[in-house]
Order: structure tokens, then C-alpha cells, then sequence
């Protein structure tokens, strides 16, 4: 879901808000109840909710590509053109 930034133009306070993209844009400031609120141009943020994010998706630092980094670490298959597969009669 995303969050919308605001700012009213008669004092000045600044909010964030959680809106769905088809709600409709604030007006009233909560400050001094005018309706002066206009939409700020800001990044985008969004909230994930809900299951079906896997744990990995948004680490950070040391923590980040889990499973890459477990790959890194093991030591590779041995080439088949010496005879280490197992597999061949070289």
C-alpha cells in the first residue's frame, strides 16, 4: 500500500498517509482544518503486507543473498575430462 506525503499550504504542517491508489486525495489539514492539503511529489514507499514475501527479499548488510553466499563457500564438482566424476573410464 502506498505512502502519501502532504503538506498544507495554509500552515505548513507536514503528514504522511497510507492510501490505497484508488482512494482519493486528502484535503483537510488536521492542523488547522482547512482545505489546503496538497499532494508533495516525494519516492515512492509502500508497505509489503500479507504472506508470500520470502525472508531474504529484504535484508540488508551482511544478511542480504543468504543462499548465494552458501555457494560461495562449497567446493566445485570436480571436472569429468580428469576423471573425477566417477562417470567416464578416462
Amino acid at each position: 500500500m502506498p505512502i502519501y506525503e502532504y503538506r498544507c499550504e495554509a500552515c505548513g504542517h507536514e503528514l504522511e498517509a497510507m492510501q490505497k491508489m484508488s482512494d482519493a486525495a486528502l484535503t483537510d489539514c488536521p492542523e488547522c482544518a482547512k482545505p489546503t492539503l496538497k499532494k508533495m511529489i516525494s519516492a515512492a514507499g509502500f508497505r509489503l503486507k500479507g504472506q508470500g514475501w520470502y525472508e531474504t527479499d529484504f535484508k540488508s548488510g551482511k544478511q542480504k543473498n543468504l543462499h548465494s553466499s552458501e555457494k560461495a563457500d562449497a567446493k566445485p564438482a570436480p571436472a569429468c575430462a580428469s576423471g573425477g566424476c566417477g562417470g567416464c573410464d578416462a
